[in-house]
């Protein structure tokens, strides 16, 4: 079964602007993997994974549909992906 960093699927994903934003994310313990928290962003992840992301007061659920391709024809099946991705964000109210 493939597999992919994990900071590398969140930097294709979108999640985050730059690799080394995705990497920092994950070493703070701002993401989990099938509900568990990844302090490793070299951690593989497969397709199927459930990955939440505590970003920006909000939550978001991410499932992995498929890696990232290696060739630019797959990329637009990997885009079409994303479309239907679980994302769910829920933001918090502000604490005064």
């Amino acid at each position: 079964m493939e597999r992919q960093r994990l900071d590398k699927w969140l930097w294709h994903a979108r999640v985050v602007k730059a690799r080394t934003s995705a990497a920092s994310l994950v070493e703070s313990g701002h993401v989990r993997v099938n509900g568990v928290r990844e302090k490793s962003p070299g951690h593989a992840v497969k397709q199927g994974d459930v990955i939440t992301i505590a970003l920006d007061r909000g939550v978001r659920l991410m499932k992995v549909g498929m890696l990232y391709p290696h060739d630019r024809a797959a990329f637009r099946e990997f885009a079409r992906g994303l479309d239907e991705i679980l994302v769910v964000e829920e933001k918090l109210p502000y604490l005064e």
